[in-house]
């Protein structure tokens, strides 16, 4: 492998540890309220197909279409994030979000509600790229595990918040309602987003394309492995509200029983980016890849909502850990003008798991029911597993300082 050195960072917030909250701030209300809206929609929208009388495969589609914005939104947005100012790009990104969930207001036929979560899913990922970015611009080495944890543990609240909240409404609502109430969360994340200040980062220069950097400097397992775990994920979270359906546990019960995986990944972002800042990144990342094999296999032996819950907080510990690992670890080695776009390729290459898991848990499915498929995720999440164990970075690379 060939190692490098990144470029140093140069920032007017360096040195300054209370001028970063001006950043981190803003940002983790916009997408703590971007993702509830995204969160309960997801939710919303598979057993809105189901409601319209969708076969396994089509509901398996619609997942895999989101997936597929995740792919683009991460890796479009995150170029954009390194070449063009950050506040303009996250307000246009987070009202494209809000015409995403409101389109699905006027309950329109299956192809559309699917192209309606493909946009959505899109902006939400760019969202996400272009924010990470910026605060692992203006982080160091030292602080930057911590810093990345205030954003993604907002993430994982929204999240959270979103499923608790998918179900009362379409109790109450139905879903015409639900879907016109989540279109207005944008809507406050863009007013959130209104007081952030303009990040002046200096950037060096490089010619290198982002798959060739991600070759050079080894990190290609990594990627690999993030996206056959996310194979395995969501090839049974593409199912998980119907399979829950099937025990009996209602609309209710099951946004409190997926929120548990967000509501754990809120304190396990912000612990294990303090771990990680101390300990090092590796062993955060492999524990969280290794647990992800156990997750599925939880959920294939459940018969009731206790070992739903128990398969959701076990979700919750091994996402917090691989994912504030991972980002850390790229966050520390990467050059600072490609923070963006490498940042935005890590999380579209899960987008990319995303979009191929469903669809081969769905062939799976129809042969040997939904049980079987889960039990198959698990061995893809293992693949996973053993590709990140040959993930060791560059050679020689320097932290960003």
């Amino acid at each position: 492998m060939v190692g490098y050195t990144p470029f140093p960072m140069k920032t007017e917030v360096e040195g300054e540890k209370g001028q970063i909250t001006k950043y981190i701030l803003p940002l983790a209300m916009g997408l703590a309220s971007s993702y509830t809206a995204g969160s309960a929609m997801g939710m919303l929208l598979q057993l809105y197909l189901k409601h319209l009388g969708a076969s396994h495969i089509l509901i398996a589609m619609g997942t895999s279409a989101r997936s597929l914005g995740s792919v683009l939104g991460g890796i479009v947005l995150g170029r954009l994030s390194d070449r063009l100012p950050h506040k303009p790009l996250l307000l246009a990104v987070m009202g494209m979000g809000a015409v995403g969930i409101a389109v699905l207001a006027f309950l329109p036929p299956a192809s559309l509600a699917i192209g309606a979560g493909f946009l959505r899913a899109f902006a939400g990922a760019g969202l996400a790229a272009v924010a990470m970015a910026l605060i692992s611009g203006l982080s160091s080495a030292g602080n930057r595990g911590r810093n990345l944890s205030y954003v993604t543990a907002s993430r994982s609240a929204g999240l959270m918040f979103g499923k608790l909240a998918a179900g009362t409404l379409l109790g109450w609502l139905g879903f015409r309602g639900s879907f016109s109430i989540l279109a207005l969360l944008p809507l406050f994340g863009l007013a959130a987003l209104l007081p952030l200040p303009h990040a002046e980062i200096e950037r060096g220069h490089t010619r290198r394309t982002g798959f060739r950097l991600l070759v050079e400097s080894g990190f290609l397992p990594l990627f690999l492995g993030a996206l056959l775990r996310q194979m395995g994920t969501t090839g049974f979270f593409a199912f998980i509200y119907v399979y829950m359906a099937e025990l009996g546990i209602s609309p209710e019960t099951m946004g409190v029983l997926a929120a548990l995986n967000h509501a754990i990944q809120v304190v396990g972002m912000l612990l294990f980016g303090r771990i990680s800042d101390a300990v090092g990144r590796r062993a955060i990342f492999l524990t969280g890849f290794g647990l992800s094999v156990l997750v599925p296999l939880v959920f294939a032996i459940s018969r009731d909502p206790f070992g739903i819950g128990l398969g959701f907080a076990l979700l919750g510990i091994a996402f917090s850990s691989l994912y504030i690992g991972s980002t850390a670890h790229l966050g520390d080695r990467v050059p600072i003008e490609r923070q963006g776009e490498i940042l935005g390729l890590f999380d579209s290459s899960r987008a990319l798991g995303g979009m191929l898991g469903p669809l081969l848990s769905g062939i799976l499915a129809e042969p040997f029911g939904l049980r079987g498929a889960f039990l198959a995720m698990a061995g893809v999440s293992a693949l996973g597993f053993t590709s990140v164990l040959f993930c060791r970075g560059p050679k020689g690379a320097a932290r960003s300082v």
